[in-house]
């Protein structure tokens, strides 16, 4: 049966677990959101804020057994 897939928080973390349940998410490397993330820090300017809504509203990935 096919597993639905959600956004969550990873516990593959450095701070919040964000950049790497999005990786997860999309199939990619942890290391290629975490990068585009900090490009977005200093850039658009936008990235530290909306990591932190992310923080808030994401949920914790739930531990199975």
């Amino acid at each position: 049966m096919d597993e639905k897939r959600r956004l969550t928080r990873s516990d593959n973390k450095m701070l919040g677990g964000v950049c790497a349940g999005i990786a997860e998410y999309l199939d990619l490397d942890p290391t290629v959101i975490r990068v585009v993330w900090v490009l977005m820090v200093f850039f658009a300017g936008v990235g530290i804020l909306l990591y932190i809504i992310l923080w808030l509203i994401m949920p914790k990935k739930q531990q199975i057994g």
